[in-house]
């Protein structure tokens, strides 16, 4: 249990114990969040202890309440913003969209993936910078060849995407497909990595 000290007489005492008292939820917290600015927009990254559980398009997924009220319900009501907790993911997002990082080496949470989203999704990591494959070669790899469909849902669902790069895949035949951050955020990440559309 978290003791609230009463509050001090002024405001530095009063921004130490603001500080404090953060800290001590952050700690306690099963989730934690910040938001990054980035060159597609806004986005919403968060983690559990075990790695980075979401990162969304805060304007494309209905806005920071709608993440926040779906990591609640799907994962833990104990959420709290730690943006230094997530310090690494900004560091490798800034170095990936300067055109310096190729992978991540960030421990990734795939809780709110379902089982076949998460072979569907590791199938998708290993898709290497700069490359692109089609959603039956990633069906294939995640050991269901005849589930495109299936594996373009558990794509479209992908609650880390840049980390895990499902703008690599395409349509069979070069199409581009669709993107959970839309056509021009998808375009501008293979542009990005040298992919010629």
């Amino acid at each position: 249990m978290t003791v609230i000290p009463p509050p001090p007489s002024d405001d530095a005492g009063l921004a130490r114990a603001t500080k404090r008292f953060l800290g001590a939820a952050a700690a306690e917290a099963d989730v934690v969040y910040a938001e990054l600015d980035s060159p597609v927009g806004p986005l919403v990254a968060a983690a559990t202890t075990l790695g980075l559980a979401r990162l969304a398009y805060r304007d494309h997924n209905g806005g920071l309440d709608v993440v926040l009220d779906t990591l609640a319900a799907r994962l833990s009501p104990r959420i709290v913003e730690a943006p230094r907790r997530l310090d690494a993911v900004r560091r490798e997002l800034d170095e990936y969209f300067a055109g310096a990082r190729r992978s991540f080496g960030l421990p990734i949470d795939l809780a709110l993936a379902g089982p076949f989203g998460r072979e569907v999704l590791r199938a998708c990591a290993q898709i290497p910078f700069g490359a692109t494959s089609s959603y039956q070669a990633v069906a294939a790899a995640a050991g269901r060849p005849r589930a495109s469909r299936a594996t373009g849902n558990a794509l479209g669902a992908n609650p880390v995407p840049i980390v895990v790069p499902c703008h690599r895949v395409l349509r069979t035949g070069g199409g581009i497909g669709g993107y959970t951050g839309g056509l021009g955020i998808k375009e501008h990440l293979l542009g990005l990595e040298g992919v010629a559309l």
